[in-house]
C-alpha cells in the first residue's frame, strides 16, 4: 500500500498543522490514532466530521499527548483538521511604538489561539500578542508567530525566548517545567483559566499599576501596596 492510499497530502497537512498546536503532541502516534478511528485512507471529508469530543477521546492514550492539553487546544486542533487556519483571521492591528512612548509601561505578551483573545497554552499557542500596558493606554505592538519555535531542541525555551522582552506572559493555561523555564527569562507567568479577550486581563492589570500587588510591584522596581483590594488578579 503507497502512502497516498493511506492519507491524501491535503489531509497529511491538516493533521499536521493540528499536531503542532497541542502541547507535546506525538504526530506520528497522532496520525496513527486518526486512522484507527476514522478508517483508512484519511480524507479531507472525514476530517471535517471530526468533533471536540472525538479529539479528546483520540488524545487519550498516553503514548499520544500529554494529560495537560487544554481545550482551547483541541478546540483549535478541531478547526485545523476541518481546513479553517487561524493563522491569519481576524487579527488586531498593530499600532507604531518606540521605546520611552509610555513612560512606566510593561511589555506584556499574551498566549492567542484565535483573533485578539487571551485562549491559548504557553506550549502550543500559535501566536503571542505583545502590548505595551500604561496607566492611561493599552497598545498591541507586536504579534509574534510561534511555529519556528517547534523545531527547537527546547521547545518551551524557544517561546521564552521569543517573549524574553516582555516582563509578564498571560496564558489560559501552562505547565509546571515551561512556567520554570518562564522565569528563569525572567519573565512572569500569569494563568487565566477562564480565557477571554486580552483587552480585559490587561485592563485588570492596568487597574492596579498605581497600587500594585507584591508580585507586580517586585517587576516594576516599587514599593508594594495592600493586597486587600487587588486580589483578584493575582494569579494562581
Amino acid at each position: 500500500m503507497t502512502t497516498t492510499t493511506v492519507i491524501t497530502k491535503a489531509a497529511a497537512l491538516r493533521i499536521a498543522q493540528a499536531a503542532r498546536v497541542l502541547a507535546d503532541v506525538n504526530a506520528g502516534a497522532f496520525a496513527a490514532k486518526l486512522g484507527d478511528s476514522l478508517g483508512l485512507p484519511i480524507t479531507e471529508e472525514k476530517l471535517a466530521k471530526v468533533t471536540v469530543a472525538d479529539l479528546k477521546l483520540i488524545l487519550s492514550g498516553e503514548e499520544t499527548v500529554e494529560p495537560d492539553v487544554d481545550s482551547a487546544s483541541i478546540k483549535l486542533a478541531v478547526r485545523h483538521l476541518w481546513g479553517h487556519s487561524a493563522e491569519e483571521e481576524n487579527l488586531p492591528p498593530v499600532a507604531a511604538y518606540k521605546e520611552g512612548d509610555l513612560l512606566g509601561s510593561l511589555r506584556v505578551a499574551v498566549a492567542s489561539n484565535t483573533e485578539e483573545n487571551l485562549d491559548g497554552h504557553f506550549g502550543s499557542c500559535p501566536r503571542f500578542l505583545v502590548y505595551q500596558v500604561g496607566r492611561d493606554e493599552i497598545r498591541l505592538i507586536d504579534i509574534r508567530a510561534t511555529n519556528l519555535t517547534d523545531e527547537a531542541e527546547d521547545k518551551n525555551i524557544a517561546r521564552a525566548n521569543l517573549i524574553k522582552d516582555c516582563q509578564i506572559v498571560y496564558v489560559q493555561s501552562i505547565g509546571g517545567p515551561a512556567a520554570a523555564k518562564a522565569v528563569r527569562a525572567n519573565i512572569h507567568p500569569v494563568k487565566a483559566p477562564e480565557g477571554g479577550k486580552a483587552n480585559v486581563a490587561l485592563q485588570r492589570l492596568q487597574a492596579v499599576l498605581d497600587a500594585p500587588p507584591p508580585w507586580l510591584a517586585r517587576i516594576l522596581g516599587v514599593e508594594a501596596k495592600s493586597l486587600s483590594r487587588f486580589a483578584d488578579v493575582e494569579d494562581e
